[in-house]
């Protein structure tokens, strides 16, 4: 497994309990240094304040989105590699594939548990 569990992660979700189930999920995959986010814009503010490994982002929040949150990140050149896991409630096929377009490693369906959560961060790192 070539995933660095020590690298931080960034979790951005305007719904509490939502982090707090995500925060879970990746420290029982064993990773320790989780940051979270209210919203896009206080995410991008973080992650020019600190390199993570991967962010975890919600699709909808206010004022903005997950969708937009990738979108920045993508276009700063700083930030443009950072790996980017989106997470919705919604499967629609324009999403993902607009996600897809603006530069997303990986997409989760909610609900979802550790093993989905883990297999999807190692898709985007590879074996």
């Amino acid at each position: 497994m070539a995933i660095d569990l020590s690298m931080p992660v960034l979790v951005v979700d305007d719904y509490n309990t939502m982090i707090r189930i995500i925060r879970n999920l990746l420290k029982q995959i064993g990773f320790e240094d989780i940051d979270d986010a209210a919203d896009g814009s206080a995410a991008l503010g973080k992650m020019r304040e600190k390199r993570y490994g991967l962010v975890i982002s919600d699709w909808n929040m206010e004022p903005m989105t997950g969708y937009e949150l990738l979108k920045e990140v993508r276009a700063d050149p700083s930030l443009s590699k950072t790996p980017f896991i989106m997470v919705t409630a919604e499967s629609k096929t324009e999403n993902v594939i607009a996600a897809k377009k603006a530069g997303v490693n990986n997409y989760i369906v909610k609900p979802f548990n550790a093993q989905t959560l883990q297999s999807k961060i190692q898709a985007v790192f590879g074996d």
